[in-house]
């Protein structure tokens, strides 16, 4: 088979592999998107469920909650059973969610069972996108790991369009089935190489390695003496245990962490899914001339073609610029969407389509950077020692700020009126667009090894480590206690929470 074949096979099986783990994501996005035509059809079919505001407003905002648990026992079912066992973990998770939403006759059922389809989210945020990277070459690595997040703004957009048409119930049977189907669709792939590695099981390390076609990834002697320099010469965190005190709690990793907590922070204090689990209603409330049905669907189509768009500026942009860019677009979009539910509250009803224009601004803006660079840039900030514990506790902090923001929505339109709301999302976008211009480094065209220097607090002096890992780059796995990563992949790995 000549170099060119070897490309091509290599980029089609691990699509293929992409595509179907990234099926657990679309159903994540069947998760958030559900409430939003799901409540209102309750409503009005059932009106007698959902007994006042705010048992719908828990039915709408508790699956963050139950997915901050699954986030956290993500991290040892990883490390335990893979990778792979831990996405299809989740397809049982929610077919069980799902028939109870689907039977459901009293709203503690409901709850019970939104919580438990949160769970499962929680489960496949961190073990689906590592899933894919380990299992990906670094030259396709960008566009392959972006899918999973394209999957989530389908599955939002699945939900709206089918709630136009079909009542609750039968939306929620719909969701089962391609729960169901998950647990098919990631079957027949190979196990995680890195994680088969760090298991020691090198013969099905190989195999798996070999199936997928992933350069760089080698058990070449001469490599693993060059690996054995670079480990030797690493900072302390390499000779420590990779999760002991001591190393959890030193500079290169509490600052990583640090940026990427604040960064998750204002993605959510953004409003993001306050948006997506009560579009239909903010529609409603906001005196827009459009249908809520027909405005959700074209917000949610936005936010699918704006992350389809965002695969191909991620790269070449850089991380930073386009967070402020997002940030800015974001601030102006909120504040334009206070300013039309305050002159609907003052009964100007000249502006129907400016709630519209505003939600379509927010998603390109949230888009094209907020929505996904955080995750990338856990990549490629956490040490990889600790990658996959910092990704779980990241991603269930994300979760719990998700929550929080979804589940003060209504209490705040109470306090501080519907605009005033919209508004305060706006100062909070500002003040993250500050944020990022003092306190995030940029990590275009970075290697892993430059990144972590970035928060030493003297630079490593070992000339010879430093020309080891050169030399090595492409083809040399560095060993790091929890997980094993080529040198060539660790530099570009992007974890999504």
């Amino acid at each position: 088979m000549d170099s060119e074949s070897k490309i091509t096979m290599a980029a089609l099986k691990q699509t293929l592999l992409s595509l179907s783990v990234s099926l657990s994501y679309f159903c994540i996005g069947l998760v958030r998107g559900y409430s939003a035509p799901a409540v209102p059809s309750m409503n009005e079919i059932n009106p007698g469920l959902l007994p006042d505001k705010n048992i719908a407003s828990w039915v709408s905002s508790i699956p963050p909650f139950g997915a901050f648990f699954g986030s956290l026992v993500a991290f040892p079912l990883m490390h335990k059973i893979g990778r792979k066992y831990t996405v299809m973990l989740t397809s049982p998770v929610w077919v069980t969610a799902w028939i109870l939403i689907a039977t459901a006759e009293d709203w503690k059922i409901l709850l019970l069972a939104r919580m438990l389809s949160g769970f499962g989210a929680g489960l496949t945020l961190p073990s689906a996108q590592i899933y894919v990277s380990e299992c990906s070459d670094p030259k396709i690595r960008g566009v392959i790991g972006s899918l999973p997040a394209l999957s989530m703004s389908a599955g939002i957009l699945v939900t709206y369009v089918l709630g136009k048409f079909i009542e609750w119930r039968l939306l929620a049977w719909v969701c089962c089935g391609v729960a169901s189907f998950l647990f098919v669709a990631v079957i027949s792939f190979p196990q995680s190489p890195v994680w088969l590695k760090t298991k020691k099981r090198y013969e099905k390390a190989h195999h798996s390695a070999k199936w997928l076609h992933l350069q760089g990834f080698t058990f070449d002697p001469k490599a693993q003496e060059i690996q054995k320099a670079v480990i030797n010469g690493m900072a302390l965190e390499q000779k420590e245990k990779p999760f002991s005190r001591k190393v959890l709690f030193r500079r290169p990793v509490l600052v990583p962490l640090g940026i990427g907590l604040a960064l998750l922070s204002i993605q959510q204090l953004s409003g993001i899914d306050a948006v997506i689990f009560f579009t239909v209603e903010i529609f409603r409330s906001a005196g827009s001339s459009m249908d809520g049905h027909i405005a959700t669907i074209i917000v949610g189509a936005v936010q699918v073609l704006s992350n389809f768009s965002a695969l191909f500026v991620v790269d070449r942009a850089g991380r930073k610029p386009l967070l402020i860019f997002s940030g800015v677009i974001m601030c102006f979009a909120m504040a334009s969407m206070g300013a039309a539910f305050h002159l609907n509250s003052v009964g100007n009803t000249c502006f129907g389509y400016l709630p519209l224009a505003s939600l379509i601004i927010f998603m390109v803006g949230f888009s094209i950077g907020f929505g996904c660079i955080p995750f990338l840039l856990m990549g490629e900030l956490f040490p990889t020692a600790q990658r996959s514990l910092l990704s779980s506790l990241a991603g269930s902090f994300n979760l719990a700020v998700m929550f929080i923001v979804i589940k003060t929505y209504h209490p705040l339109e109470d306090v501080i009126t519907t605009s005033g709301t919209f508004w305060l999302y706006s100062i909070l976008c500002a003040i993250g667009v500050v944020f990022v211009i003092t306190c995030v480094p940029e990590t275009k065209g970075r290697d892993l090894e430059s990144i972590h220097k970035l928060f030493e607090k003297t630079p490593m002096k070992a000339d010879s480590i430093e020309s080891g890992v050169k030399q090595g780059h492409d083809n040399v796995a560095m060993s790091t206690g929890d997980e094993i990563l080529p040198c060539a992949e660790a530099s570009k790995i992007d974890t999504k929470l």
